[in-house]
């Protein structure tokens, strides 16, 4: 068994003395672990951590074992993620969100969205809106999307700025108001008419717009709590903005 795919590490693990077991969000085959003899070794070690781009070559005799890998890099940008607490927060929540996807599992769309993120994780003024769209990708991906382009109730594409939290669609300012108290923000970036620099405010309505469906749709059914990289996210991206 052996195919070539391009991919972005999302994590790295020991293994005995000289190797290392490299998970990849692939293109074409979804998220996927394999092996790397002498991972561990100089030539390797800035090439093989998380949010960098690879050229991966895997290999294996039956397709349901490990295999390995053989890797080149193409895109490093591991280096300077680390310098930022924010940008190195967000590739962990990157990385537990991919999780729970089914292993080996196709998700283009959502490798495409990949390839933007990691390449803003370093701007607080952008890589945290575009967080909130993936976790909204996660979503869709797993079954649960929401419909945010028109009103539940009236079918209106205009002035949605709530969510139901029971059937996760949009509603608009005048079919909301009488009952706001019972439904979830939609902040604008997230509506018809997107805006390019949210404000913090708005950043945070969004991720509490994803954690409501996350925990319902995602975690609570399979026994997990939400990870604690979410919120060390959340609360790093809040203080960054302020500052």
């Amino acid at each position: 068994m052996q195919w070539r795919d391009e991919g972005v590490i999302i994590g790295v693990k020991r293994h005995g003395e000289t190797s290392v077991i490299v998970e990849l969000m692939t293109r074409d085959h979804g998220r996927h672990l394999g092996l790397v003899r002498g991972g561990r070794s100089r030539r390797l070690q800035g090439v093989l951590q998380p949010a960098n781009n690879v050229e991966a070559t895997w290999r294996a005799r039956l397709d349901e074992h490990l295999g390995t890998y053989t890797v080149e890099g193409t895109v490093l940008r591991a280096a300077e993620v680390m310098t930022s607490a924010c940008a190195l927060g967000g590739i962990n929540l990157i990385a537990a969100l991919l999780r729970l996807l089914p292993e080996r599992d196709p998700h283009t769309a959502l490798y495409e969205a990949l390839t933007v993120i990691v390449e803003q994780l370093t701007d607080v003024g952008v890589a945290p809106a575009l967080m909130v769209r993936f976790e909204l990708g996660i979503l869709g991906e797993l079954g649960f999307g929401l419909d945010l382009t028109r009103c539940a109730a009236t079918g209106s594409s205009a002035d949605l700025v709530f969510v139901s939290p029971k059937s996760g669609r949009a509603v608009s300012r005048a079919a909301g108001g009488p009952y706001r108290e019972r439904l979830l923000a939609l902040p604008p970036f997230l509506g018809n008419g997107s805006e390019r620099n949210p404000s913090a405010t708005d950043i945070v309505a969004g991720f509490a717009l994803t954690s409501h469906f996350l925990l319902r749709d995602v975690f609570e059914p399979r026994g997990l709590a939400m990870p604690s990289v979410r919120a060390a996210y959340i609360e790093r991206m809040i203080k960054t903005a302020s500052a």
